[in-house]
Parts: C-alpha cells; structure tokens; sequence
C-alpha cells in the first residue's frame, strides 16, 4: 500500500508534493496503515495536509502548535485556526466562540497587547470592549488568512489526533517532520521557527541543523502566553489584526 494514498493531497502546493510523499516514507507504515482503517482521529484524511497549500517559496515564518483541536468541527489542519469560529468580536468584547476556544482567546489578547490596542494587565472583556476595532479584522478567517498573507506556515508537531495518546501521535510524526524542516532548512533557510508548547519543543532534536532564529514559548492555552515579553516583540510587527 503506497502510503501517499491514504490521505488526500489534491490541495497540497506541488512545491510540497515529493517533500510529503518522502516523509510519508519515512514514517512507520503499520502507523498509517492503522490510520487508514479508523474514522475518529482528527482533522481527518481531507485536511490533515491543508497547512501545505502554502508554496514552499512563500514560507516565512513555520509556526509549530502541539496536535490538531479536539473537536471536529474545529480541526481544519492548521495550526491554532479554530474553524468553528467565525466572528471575532461582540458587543462586550470577544465573540462567546473566541471565549470558549482557550487558545484562540489568548493568542487574539496577545496581538492586541502587542499591537498597542491593550495594556497589560488589562486585557478583560470590558478592556476589549473599549478596543476600536474598526481597522481590525472582523472574523477567524480575516485573521487567519493575515497569518498565511503574511507567509506562516501553520505545522502542529502531532498532524493527527486520537483520543489519549497526544504524544505517541507526535512521536509517530517526527520522522515526518524531520523531512519537512530538512527541506525548509533548503528552501527557506532564513525562516524564523516558533515553537509554541513543550511537545512543539520537543522537536528542535529533529533538526540537522539549527535555524538562525528559533523562538521557544509556552502554549497559549497558558495565560502567561499574553503577556510573554518576547512573544510580543515578535508578533509586534507582523500587525497581524491590521484588516488589509
């Protein structure tokens, strides 16, 4: 069973097509070949490699969650992008969608500190609710598309999520993955790598060589995440929320 076939690769860039069909090689076969006969992991065959519809030659920044969201309608097979979220904004602040997604929520405070719309520690509803929003993105995909318009790509360490074995997934993916930054590190060697989490961390042992700027962070599922003074230095810049 050739192990390309097992997932859907029509929306991949052909820049990616022999980098993901080679790291698919790599990895264990009875891995995929397990994969291939269940239904319940996620984000599902379809969109498992949608972060690579972004051409290699457009990648600037590689940006490493930990494993796809736990709900169905939320795994799209981007990093930290929530699909069940539309709108990003209500009349008391964030959206009930944005407040009920941990990590969503504090990646969007963290951009609104450093983008200068909120002053720490002051980052509640009612702070938002203050916010001018009106040269602000609107919804979850707005803000999303600024990520991949600004050329990130969106890699969780785990491609695949099942039920109660988060790191055995990340593992399995590693070799994968190891193929991946080696042809990064040939393409786009000048791209920045964020590592957001442990596991995310984790996988600076799989590259064979170091990039010149790796940035390491806690998950943003942690408040501290906000208020990361090199976080926000980084996305400081990138004006992420600015509408376009």
């Amino acid at each position: 069973m050739k192990t390309c076939h097992l997932f859907n690769l029509d929306k991949v860039d052909a820049s990616w097509q022999s980098c993901i069909t080679q790291g698919l090689s790599t990895m264990d076969s009875e891995y995929l070949a397990q994969l291939s006969r269940q239904t319940h992991w996620l984000p599902g065959a379809e969109k498992i490699f949608n972060a690579f519809t972004l051409p290699v030659n457009q990648v600037n920044y590689i940006l490493l969650g930990e494993s796809p969201y736990p709900r169905a309608q939320s795994a799209n097979g981007y990093a930290f992008w929530d699909a069940a979220v539309t709108d990003l904004w209500s009349a008391t602040g964030l959206s009930k969608s944005v407040n009920r997604a941990t990590s969503l929520r504090n990646i969007i405070k963290m951009l609104l500190v450093a983008e200068d719309a909120l002053k720490p520690p002051h980052t509640s509803q009612a702070d938002i609710m203050q916010v001018d929003k009106n040269n602000l993105v609107k919804t979850n995909h707005a803000l999303f598309n600024n990520f991949l318009q600004r050329g990130f790509l969106l890699l969780n360490a785990s491609l695949v999520l099942q039920p109660t074995q988060v790191r055995k997934d990340a593992v399995a993916w590693q070799p994968f993955l190891q193929t991946v930054f080696a042809f990064l590190q040939q393409e786009r060697p000048k791209a920045p790598l964020i590592l957001l989490g442990n596991i995310a961390a984790s996988v600076k042992k799989l590259l064979l060589q170091t990039p010149a700027h790796v940035l390491c962070a806690e998950h943003p599922y942690n408040i501290s995440f906000i208020y990361n003074p090199i976080v926000l230095g980084f996305f400081k810049p990138l004006q992420l929320l600015k509408r376009t």
